[in-house]
């Protein structure tokens, strides 16, 4: 810009011009600094002001997966998944102790140590437990008392009797209540009651749920032939609590599975009894880079497939993401390129090319990033992949100017604040 005579006015001085200046690719790293001079030694400067630093373009807001200050570190790469973790493996069972009328003791019978070994069975197989529901009831017998405090009672009661059992239970997924005075668990006994006929379970049926109150029901019920024998069958089965369980498996390997793991991580041998599924799951559900690693890499000697080679190179992207240090980061690219080189070699997968791209725009490298993304969605119908690909590849079309293009990328539901403030670039 040259020199800019300043203007002196009253005490103070003041310059003021508006400059066009065109876009030059080396501004990006450089700095535009005024000098101030004073006098007659135009030597040195008396003042420095830095204006600014680089250029902020649209293009260099993008952002492709970078690490960037005071920002979360953000996750590069897709891992072929097993698919595992994203079922719905939820199991409900439910569980009934009963107790002597008119009490709330759990009573030690066999019936009642079965029905806790069968609960304890079902938790050893489904340990993640989501909800878990005890619901007291008690009869319509005199005995049974005229409130609902005995049935919340026996619920009380068979949650200390769970827990002086060794079973943990956190009060935040617990669900404890009663009922009484209300035919909907004698409903359920009836429903596999085998003493009564279909046309005559129709009678209680329609006295059940004729929508009248509970004592008006009680009374109409007693006028059915064969009522105190359903009664005399059915009414002690209703002095119980209820145990109702949601729950899952944990994620990955089981107990035996996981000491098989272990064994061949730790061993030269071969034979380890797990199938490929059963080590690609153990990867994918293992939270740690570090132990992902060490799976994937035992994977790699094992299999002859393009997932441990792909999901290993995911493990080296990200952890160049956590190294400021750059030659170290170089070479960690360099590791995933040949290891996603290898997994290309064994099948043309669209998880592969994509991670071929986010390493390439990472190196600036955005046209034969662009290309590897490109392919990758020719080569599924997966949403999840396409709507992630697709974002990547909107990125690119901002980096190159196409913003209407990077429009149409970004037509897909998504989550991440990244993919948010890209998509506002786009349409700015």
């Amino acid at each position: 810009m040259g020199e800019l005579e300043l203007q002196k006015e009253l005490g103070k001085y003041t310059y003021e011009h508006n400059f066009t200046i065109q876009y030059q690719p080396w501004m990006e790293g450089a700095v535009l600094e005024a000098l101030f001079y004073q006098g007659k030694d135009l030597t040195s400067p008396s003042e420095k002001k830095i204006l600014a630093k680089g250029v902020i373009t649209t293009p260099l807001l993008v952002k492709v997966g970078e690490v960037r200050p005071d920002e979360p570190i953000p996750q590069v790469g897709l891992y072929i998944p097993t698919g595992s973790l994203d079922k719905d493996l939820s199991r409900y069972s439910d569980f009934s102790f009963y107790f002597s009328a008119g009490s709330s003791k759990v009573i030690e019978t066999n019936q009642n140590k079965a029905t806790l070994d069968s609960l304890k069975n079902f938790i050893l197989l489904y340990p993640s437990i989501s909800g878990i529901k005890i619901t007291g009831t008690q009869c319509p017998e005199n005995s049974e008392g005229k409130s609902s405090k005995l049935g919340m009672d026996r619920a009380e009661a068979t949650l200390d009797y769970l827990k002086k059992s060794n079973i943990r239970i956190s009060d935040s997924l617990l669900d404890i209540s009663s009922r009484w005075n209300d035919w909907f668990d004698f409903r359920l006994l009836l429903r596999d009651y085998e003493k009564l006929s279909t046309q005559r379970k129709d009678q209680f049926y329609s006295v059940l749920l004729n929508g009248q109150d509970y004592q008006t029901q009680a009374s109409d019920l007693r006028k059915i032939n064969g009522f105190r024998e359903v009664s005399n069958d059915l009414f002690p089965k209703l002095r119980a609590t209820k145990v109702e369980i949601q729950a899952k498996p944990l994620a990955g390997l089981d107990q035996q599975q996981a000491a098989q793991l272990r064994a061949a991580l730790e061993s030269s041998g071969l034979n380890s009894g797990l199938s490929p599924a059963d080590w690609a799951i153990a990867g994918e559900s293992s939270p740690r880079l570090e132990d992902k690693e060490e799976i994937y890499s035992k994977m790699t000697e094992l299999f002859r497939s393009a997932l441990p080679y792909n999901n290993l190179a995911v493990v080296k992207m990200r952890q160049a993401q956590r190294t400021l240090d750059p030659k170290k980061k170089s070479y960690l690219w360099e590791e995933a390129n040949r290891l996603l080189d290898q997994a290309i070699r064994i099948e043309n997968n669209p998880y592969v090319l994509h991670n071929q791209g986010q390493i390439l725009v990472l190196q600036g490298r955005v046209e034969e990033a662009y290309k590897k993304l490109s392919d990758a969605s020719v080569l599924t119908k997966n949403e999840d992949f396409i709507r992630l690909n697709e974002s990547l590849r909107g990125s690119i079309d901002i980096i190159r100017g196409d913003y209407k293009l990077a429009t149409l990328r970004f037509q897909y539901q998504y989550s991440s604040p990244q993919d948010f403030f890209n998509k506002g670039l786009a349409f700015s």
